[in-house]
């Protein structure tokens, strides 16, 4: 959309609004009318101050995309979400013109909209002012200043004091698809009524009971939902999240997922007991490498497994193969159907790495689009659970993914295939392990893959400042707060012992906690009818008094350069003379991710010396431009492109991390994994058509882009 238009039609209704709302005194809602005329002359004050910055950012931020036909980077980005903002104020200035005389017209409601997106569009104002100072200390097309640490401070102290909550009521994924905002709501409401009730001791059903019946003020007041999800996301534990993001491996949860999904005809889980494996080095095989199991933390472990086909296929009803199942008895395979005929072994295996951050989840999670991509590739997948942070830290998951690799290399046979193009696929956490893999392999001299798709990988596990790190700020699925826990229990610097949560629908827990569970559904009734009972709830927009009269934590106050001084203790961001951002009443606790591990290079492949990437199969990223991790992908791509290395970057639009775990959600969801589908069907149809390299080749790079 053209900038120019955007900011002239933002103008209009400004002053339409305001002539409007400023006419003959016997118009009514008087009081109602003075908070939106205050409302649309404080946008208009920040669209007369934001053209100008968004004019500098379009005749730069050509310079920063990996190429002209791959237009995406944190710069472009901004200015979307920013115009994004401004559309909506528009949309709704002009039907509050076209309606204020209305019977029908909601006085109370329109006005806490457009006041939400006020103090919105005040945050974003404050957002593209950090990236400005990004900008003039990096060098051009530079997303990352890596030596900057003092940016990095500054950002996350901003981060850890600035308004947020605005982003997660009224406002909530206005910047994604439109059709994706009734799951946005419903995750957040999830994840805060979650959150009150997690403190709580009891069973997994009553905490999910309790739930569902304390959600409903979380459904009619905005505000209070926005306040609540921000104090969540600064301060509470890795447990909670590791808790919240398990509740997808439910039983009902994950059986609604299969029953929407491809049918397989295998699907079953398998433990690999820690043996010393041999395999052939790359560069002359008639001599083996030993690839040692994983031991790192606690010594010699196994490696769980599972294989999905949508078709039997030669040696995956083996005995062999059953042996290690950890079912007991064994699972019944398709082979026991008579009708069932098994089809030849496979020339492609594809070996993915969930994603979740390395704190949570297994392949269970991703099933859903597991069972497509059998199905659309006719490839055996085998999902890797490897083991998670912060009970194990880096390098076991690493250890334990190059293991799982090297133990399929040489029993591909049993997996339903011949093994001759291996395709590593995984997504965000995944993402990083599939190509820590490679650079494994590359190290160990044995076979590296023929490929590797990674969507949204995590890539760079630092908090340094980028422009696409900023949208951490409002990003409803991965706020600062949450990726700093999970990249210090990576690093191994939440030393903390974290117990897994209790599961949920376990007949055991029911039997325990029925009394338990009756009192918290009574208590919970209670609680929702107050909700809508209690006569001091106001509806009122964030800067009305309904968040301080409920004592929630995260109401917002305009901040001041003297307040902010004090907050940041040194190091402030200097904004525009007059103009501060909306400051929390509640502090965030962001801890710097100051660990050395995080600057490995098998932890951040970003940072890793050319001597490691230097071999890599062809690297194939999908990313998200709404995604706060879209400069690594990008300064990745970038730079493997300028060693030579074969890579593509796909960027699609309005969609958040984490999109391949929304697949079947909506339309777009669906056409971003059928572009990772198509990415991996490269990868496999290349055959022979071009040799291998070998070790220390390097390959010419190619560019394409969805």
């Amino acid at each position: 959309m053209d900038y120019k238009v955007v900011f002239a039609a933002l103008e209009t209704v400004c002053e339409d609004n305001i002539s409007i709302l400023c006419g003959p005194s016997d118009l009514p809602y008087g009081a109602v009318a003075r908070r939106l005329v205050t409302c649309m002359r404080e946008i208009q004050e920040h669209g007369r101050s934001l053209k100008p910055v968004i004019a500098s950012f379009t005749a730069v931020f050509h310079h920063y995309d990996f190429d002209a036909q791959t237009p995406g980077n944190g710069y472009r980005t901004l200015a979307k979400v920013l115009l994004s903002c401004l559309m909506h104020i528009i949309h709704k200035g002009r039907y509050i013109a076209s309606n204020y005389n209305s019977a029908f017209f909601r006085v109370d409601h329109n006005a806490s909209e457009m006041e939400a997106y006020c103090s919105a569009l005040c945050q974003l104002r404050a957002l593209l002012h950090l990236a400005e100072q990004l900008i003039n200390d990096n060098g051009c097309g530079e997303l990352y200043s890596m030596q900057d640490g003092d940016m990095s401070r500054r950002f996350v102290q901003e981060y850890s004091s600035m308004h947020k909550a605005c982003f997660y009521g009224r406002c909530l994924g206005f910047q994604f698809s439109p059709s994706l905002r009734p799951f946005l709501q419903t995750v957040v409401i999830s994840m805060v009524t979650y959150g009150e009730t997690y403190s709580k001791q009891q069973s997994g059903l009553g905490l999910a009971a309790l739930s569902l019946l304390t959600s409903g003020k979380y459904v009619i007041d905005p505000e209070l939902r926005g306040a609540e999800f921000e104090r969540i996301t600064q301060n509470l534990d890795m447990q909670f999240w590791k808790s919240f993001w398990n509740l997808t491996e439910s039983g009902l949860l994950s059986g609604f997922s299969r029953i929407a999904s491809y049918p397989v005809q295998v699907n079953f889980t398998l433990t690999v007991p820690p043996v010393t494996l041999h395999l052939p080095l790359a560069s002359d095989p008639s001599l083996t490498a030993t690839v040692s199991p994983p031991i790192a933390h606690w010594g010699p472990g196994p490696v769980h497994m599972r294989l999905i086909s949508c078709e039997l296929r030669e040696g995956q009803a083996s005995e062999e193969l059953l042996a290690y199942s950890r079912s007991d008895p064994p699972p019944i395979t398709a082979s026991h159907l008579p009708w069932v005929q098994t089809q030849p072994r496979s020339p492609w295996l594809l070996i993915h790495f969930h994603g979740g951050g390395f704190v949570a989840q297994t392949s269970r999670s991703h099933e859903n689009y597991l069972r497509t991509w059998s199905k659309q590739l006719s490839v055996p997948i085998l999902s890797v659970d490897y083991s998670l942070s912060p009970e194990a830290p880096f390098p076991r998951a690493l250890e334990e993914c190059f293991y799982a690799y090297c133990w399929a290399l040489n029993n591909c046979h049993l997996l339903g295939s011949t093994a001759e193009r291996v395709c590593l696929a995984g997504d965000s956490a995944g993402g990083n392990l599939c190509i820590t893999v490679s650079m494994k392999a590359i190290s160990s001299g044995i076979r590296v893959p023929d490929g590797i798709m990674a969507a949204y990988p995590a890539i760079l596990l630092t908090t340094d400042a980028s422009p696409s790190r900023l949208l951490t700020l409002i990003d409803p699925l991965l706020p600062l707060g949450v990726l700093t826990k999970c990249i210090n229990a990576y690093a191994g610097a939440d030393s903390q012992t974290v117990q897994m949560a209790a599961g949920s629908g376990s007949l055991r827990a029911l039997g325990r906690d029925t009394a338990a569970l009756l009192s918290d559904l009574t208590q919970g009734a209670s609680n929702w009818i107050q909700s809508y009972l209690d006569p001091m709830r106001t509806t009122g927009g964030v800067r009305s008094l309904s968040l301080a009269q409920t004592g929630s934590a995260g109401g917002a106050t305009r901040g001041t350069p003297a307040s902010a001084s004090a907050t940041h203790c040194g190091g402030r961001v200097d904004y525009p003379e007059g103009f501060e951002p909306l400051r929390s009443e509640c502090l965030a606790f962001v801890r710097l991710t100051s660990c050395p591990v995080i600057r490995n290079p098998f932890v951040s492949p970003v940072l890793a010396p050319a001597s490691l990437l230097r071999g890599l199969p062809p690297v194939h990223i999908v990313a998200s431009a709404l995604d706060a991790l879209l400069d690594d992908s990008v300064m990745f791509a970038k730079k493997l492109r300028d060693m030579g290395q074969p890579v593509s970057l796909t960027v699609v639009e309005d969609l958040p991390h984490g999109f391949l775990s929304l697949y079947q959600l909506v339309k777009e969801t669906e056409v971003a994994a059928d572009i990772c589908v198509e990415q991996m069907r490269i990868i496999f149809q290349r055959g022979n058509l071009r040799k291998r390299p070998k070790l220390g080749e390097t390959s010419p790079s190619g560019s394409q882009s969805g």
